[in-house]
């Protein structure tokens, strides 16, 4: 049995691929994990081979297989019927385990190495190991469906999920990244009033953005990546003439760097998801414009 195999990693398209050749799985927003069990014995690694049995102890712990396998597949909390990264992370670091669960979406081996087995038949000997072994919560079997990936993608898009996989059911698992696994992620678009900025020599580094919740207006978080140097200073040229001595945040918050600006101006802005901090993540600039 080998030691750690380095993961199959997906490509990213901006639409799902067509056709009954692909399978398509929910994309999870969470750590992508490698459990070895041999005979009894079981290590837990992350997707860049640290040991972390420790801190997943309770999955390699319902993991109670006999004889050798190696399972791929992502370890996630749930938040609000969908995955949540940020949930996971504050889990983690508290240092609890109950509300993580582990969805299994490939075996890698299997008393012997099935890598070269395309991917649809490792998917059905991972779901006999499981289910053979009683194996219940907090793992997980990674469903599929076949077909019209864009369809599934429009769903993932309309339930908020991070987005699909979609994965060639005849292909080996190969330990690189290549267009056997496809992602395609769903983005969430908003405008957001800037209250803020941080100046850079030319433009700016950063927008600090608000939302109207009510009559209040509350910090969202920033956005610094999405706009070009010369867009950079047209941002700055248009913020330049709404500094306000203070924030008009209806709860204050402390940024040295910020210049505060009324907030006339609206950025245009896609993100990823809203952590539990209420923050946006992974957002990038798109436009900017007067209300």
């Amino acid at each position: 049995m080998p030691g750690f195999i380095k993961p199959q990693l997906a490509t990213l398209k901006s639409k799902a691929p067509k056709g009954e050749q692909w399978l398509h799985e929910i994309k999870f927003d969470g750590y992508r994990i490698q459990v070895h069990l041999n005979r009894g014995r079981k290590k837990v690694y992350t997707r860049n081979g640290l040991d972390w049995t420790k801190r997943f102890s309770s999955i390699a712990a319902a993991l109670d297989t006999p004889g050798e396998a190696i399972i791929d597949g992502e370890v996630v909390v749930t938040h609000e019927g969908r995955t949540n990264y940020s949930e996971l992370q504050a889990e983690l670091a508290a240092g609890r385990q109950d509300r993580l669960v582990y969805y299994a979406f490939d075996l890698l081996w299997r008393d012997s190495d099935l890598r070269k087995l395309p991917q649809i038949e490792r998917k059905q000997v991972l779901l006999d190991l499981l289910g053979e072994n009683d194996i219940e919560l907090p793992i997980l079997f990674s469903e599929h469906l076949t077909g019209d990936g864009q369809e599934m993608f429009e769903h993932a898009a309309k339930l908020n999920w991070e987005g699909i996989i979609s994965k060639n059911a005849q292909a080996p698992y190969r330990s690189e990244r290549n267009e056997a696994w496809l992602k395609i992620k769903t983005v969430q678009r908003e405008k957001f009033p800037v209250v803020g900025f941080v100046k850079d020599p030319s433009g700016v580094a950063a927008l600090y953005l608000g939302k109207k919740e009510g009559k209040d207006l509350v910090y969202m978080g920033k956005v610094g990546t999405g706009w070009s140097r010369t867009v950079s200073s047209q941002i700055r040229k248009q913020l330049d003439t709404v500094v306000s001595p203070k924030s008009k945040l209806t709860k204050p918050i402390r940024k040295p760097k910020a210049t505060w600006v009324e907030p006339t101006f609206v950025a245009d802005v896609e993100y990823r998801d809203i952590t539990s901090e209420g923050l946006l993540r992974a957002s990038s600039f798109k436009g900017l414009s007067r209300k």
